[in-house]
Formats: C-alpha cells, structure tokens, sequence
C-alpha cells in the first residue's frame, strides 16, 4: 500500500510539471497553428521555415489566458493519473498471485529472463495496463476536450463533475470511450515492442561477463521502449483526435477536422495527408509545403 501511494505522489508530481508539454502537444495535434512560420535552421544549418516550437507556443497561450491557462485540464487528468495507477497496481498483484498459484499446480517454472518469462511478465503487465486504460479513459476524454476548448473560447467543459454531465448529455455512456480503441492497441503494441526488442538485445547482444550489465539492461530497456513509442505514435494521434472528434467544441469540427465515422478513417485521412506524425515533436518543426492552417486560412510555401 505504501509503494502504492509512492506512486500517486510521483505520477502526480509528474503530471504537474508536464502538463503544459501535453497541453501544447494536444493543440498542435489537432491543427492549431496560432502564430505564422518563422525562419530558422535545422539541424544541419540549412535555412528553413520553421513551426513555432514549444516556447513560442507557450508564450501565446501564456499571452491569452496566463500562466495558469497552461494548465487547462489538468484536474481530470490528475484523477486519470491515480485511479490508473490503484487499478493497475490491484490488477497487476491479482495477476501475480494467480501466476504464483498456477506454478505452485505445477512442476515447472519459466527460467527469469527466458523467453517465456518475458512473455508471462509481459501478458500480465498488458491486462493491467489494458484496464487501467479503460477504466480512466473518461477523464482522459474530459482532459483533450478541456484543452481543445482553447481554440474556440469554449467553456463547454469546466470541471471534472460538470464535464461528465456534459458527455453523457451529449454522446451517452459511448461519449466516454471516443478513441479508446486506437489507444489500447497502441499501448498493447507498444508493450510488447519494447519489450520483445529489449530481450532480444539483452539476450543476444549484451555478454553477462560485461560489467555494468544491469546498467547496460536498463538503458536497452530505455532505448526500446522510445523506439516502440516513436513507431505507435499515430495511434496516439488517432486516439487523441476521435476524443474529440464532433464533440460540440470548434477543435473537433472543420476546418480543422473532417467528421471521421471510425478512428480507421482518421487514420486513412491522416495517412492521405502525410499528418500521422503531427504533434510528435515540439521542436524543430518543419513547415510542410502547401499546408493550409486553419485559424488564418493562409497558405505558406
């Protein structure tokens, strides 16, 4: 129980500091581009139009709302952070215990770092996670949509009780699990990916005799959960964007959004339009040529 409130304490700590990071990366997610293209350089020096980065974007949401209006939304958010955590942790040990009582039936017992050890290890962190998801996916729906509310001035969704009023109103119990499909089975992906690739480096690539080899483990463990990240980010994008998808709130509506039937047609309309990583970096962001953004209607080239 202890470990367990260590855990609230620090996820919430975190979530505190990053939330303005996520707030900004939910904005450029949904296509909203507030301030015009400036010149800059990329990383190799070259001349080029560039995104306002993370800063700027922050010093504009800072000019209209204040500091505090960087952490729109944090409230549901903060309420998904510690009812997934207890979930997580109370279905984790079940499945632990249930793990040890199958064992104790049996003769055999997976070797710890075989591959079946990886894979029992990695089925039981999959349901909790999986339900910890599902469980907190309402708050999750609430914090996008108190965000986006940014781009139309919006105060449709003011608080965390408010809010779930507002959707069940609106969209029924369903409201509440927009874009939770896309989110699972990135997360599902995204868990056995690194995870997979982390056994195999560790198995195949790192010499035990080594030293520093629980160290070097670590950072492979680091280094492939990035890298799985990095390769299931749309269907983060893709979540995010049916969340608030025709909810009432201008984000959600065109110009900047199509009105997708299914998250499969976001990601078909996302993929026509070379947008599937939108979002996924706050710096160096190239402009694309002939994009048309949809708070000014100019095209930049």
């Amino acid at each position: 129980m202890a470990d367990t409130c260590g855990q609230v304490l620090l996820g919430s700590g975190l979530t505190v500091l990053s939330h303005p990071l996520m707030y900004i990366k939910v904005l450029i997610q949904v296509g909203h581009e507030p301030l015009p293209p400036s010149l800059g350089r990329n990383l190799f020096g070259r001349q080029v139009y560039q995104l306002p980065g993370l800063f700027a974007y922050a010093k504009h949401i800072i000019k209209i709302d204040g500091k505090a209006g960087l952490f729109n939304g944090l409230a549901p958010r903060l309420c998904a952070g510690t009812i997934g955590t207890l979930v997580h942790s109370r279905v984790l040990q079940r499945c632990q215990d249930a793990g040890k009582y199958e064992v104790s039936g049996t003769s055999q017992k997976a070797e710890e770092g075989s591959l079946q050890h990886v894979v029992n290890e990695t089925t039981k962190e999959m349901i909790a996670r999986s339900c910890a998801t599902i469980v907190t996916h309402p708050f999750h729906v609430i914090t996008l949509r108190c965000m986006v509310q940014f781009i139309g001035r919006e105060t449709k969704y003011s608080g965390v009780f408010d809010s779930i009023v507002t959707v069940y109103k609106n969209e029924g119990v369903l409201g509440f699990f927009a874009g939770l499909i896309p989110r699972l089975l990135g997360d599902v992906l995204s868990l056995w990916i690194c995870n997979m690739l982390a056994h195999l480096i560790n198995t195949y690539a790192i010499d035990d005799s080594m030293s520093h080899t629980g160290e070097i483990k670590n950072c492979s463990q680091a280094v492939t959960g990035f890298f799985a990240s990095m390769l299931t980010y749309p269907f983060v994008l893709v979540s995010n964007l049916m969340a608030v998808n025709d909810c009432g709130l201008a984000g959600g509506l065109p110009p900047y959004a199509s009105i997708y039937p299914t998250w499969v047609d976001c990601w078909r309309h996302l993929s026509l339009e070379g947008n599937m990583s939108r979002g996924n970096s706050l710096f160096f962001r190239k402009l694309p040529v002939g994009k048309t953004y949809a708070i000014d209607q100019k095209r930049f080239f």
